[in-house]
């Protein structure tokens, strides 16, 4: 028999439990929302500031960042055209040919801080322009024109003559373009914000220094860029290998061009096609599907200069 005050073995029910009266009341309350992770006190941002996202062109950089100019062509023009240089990088024991030679005297005479450095250092300096020829030059980041204005510097030449990327992502194909562009006396190249290379180490040495002499501007909008050229009196010419016009059939020798060049493979996007005046196509044999780049802006702007230059005195 149980007893008095205890429930009887089997019956499955459990002896009463005294309250908390309340004393645990503020553990049964939420926290609130989940704090952002900078809001937290051992949060520390680890990411490096101006880094780039996944797949972008890397043109943007940290403030603090220099600018690195890697080649020995690369840094005498650099030098020559008075880009704002913070140190002269010189690998140890380097043989002192011509150009080392003008580096050097170039350097002193702008009070440019040289620095003798080891191979491995160099290569650290240099990056992705890994040919660096023993000579690096430390600049301030590269400032990008405005579109408006290496389009007024055009049209004060005899020649008006710009180019302007569309998708053209691999730096190295930027830098043939400039080095064509400076070659047939263009003003220079137009590059979109987005999805299109930057300047970096492998510009400044694919180019051999030429973009002193054709400077990259920055459009916010390549299609808006191109209207605002049109404005101006510039003439779009796109190259497409659908283009209805063979090049050797385009008569543009008279007016301010501007050439459009796509990415090989992409070409021209709808909008910026839609934009051009006249589309333009390279012939070539038709087991080719398609032309670098670079090779083609460079074909171009020769055949353009061609036709513009001017014919010298009879014999």
């Amino acid at each position: 028999m149980a007893k008095k005050g205890h429930p009887q073995a089997g019956s499955g029910k459990k002896k009463p439990t005294a309250g908390s009266g309340g004393r645990g009341k503020k553990a049964l309350e939420g926290r609130g929302p989940t704090p952002r992770a900078e809001d937290r006190h051992w949060f520390q941002d680890k990411k490096p500031r101006g880094a780039s996202r996944p797949g972008s062109s890397g043109r943007q950089q940290s403030p603090d960042k220099p600018d690195i100019v890697a080649g020995r062509n690369s840094v005498v023009e650099a030098l020559r055209a008075g880009v704002p240089a913070l140190s002269l990088h010189l690998a140890y024991q380097i043989d002192h040919d011509q150009r080392i030679k003008e580096a050097l005297s170039l350097a002193q005479k702008n009070n440019i801080p040289l620095l003798e450095v080891t191979r491995p250092e160099l290569d650290r300096l240099a990056g992705e322009a890994t040919v660096h020829q023993g000579i690096v030059l430390s600049c301030e980041p590269y400032t990008y024109a405005h579109p408006g204005d290496v389009a007024d510097a055009a049209l004060a030449t005899d020649r008006p003559l710009l180019v302007a990327l569309d998708g053209v992502t691999d730096p190295r194909n930027l830098g043939a373009i400039i080095r064509s562009t400076a070659a047939f006396s263009g003003s220079g190249v137009i590059v979109p914000k987005r999805r299109s290379a930057g300047v970096t180490p492998a510009v400044w040495k694919t180019s051999a220094g030429q973009i002193v002499h054709a400077p990259v501007a920055l459009a916010g909008n390549l299609v808006n860029a191109l209207q605002d050229l049109k404005s101006k009196g510039f003439f779009v010419v796109g190259l497409a290998g659908s283009g209805a016009t063979s090049l050797p059939k385009a008569d543009v020798s008279d007016v301010p061009v501007v050439v459009v060049v796509g990415a090989e493979g992409d070409g021209l996007s709808r909008l910026v096609m839609q934009n051009c005046d006249i589309l333009v196509s390279v012939p070539m044999n038709e087991a080719v599907e398609s032309l670098n780049a670079s090779v083609a802006a460079g074909i171009v702007l020769y055949e353009l200069s061609k036709r513009s230059a001017k014919p010298g005195p009879a014999s």
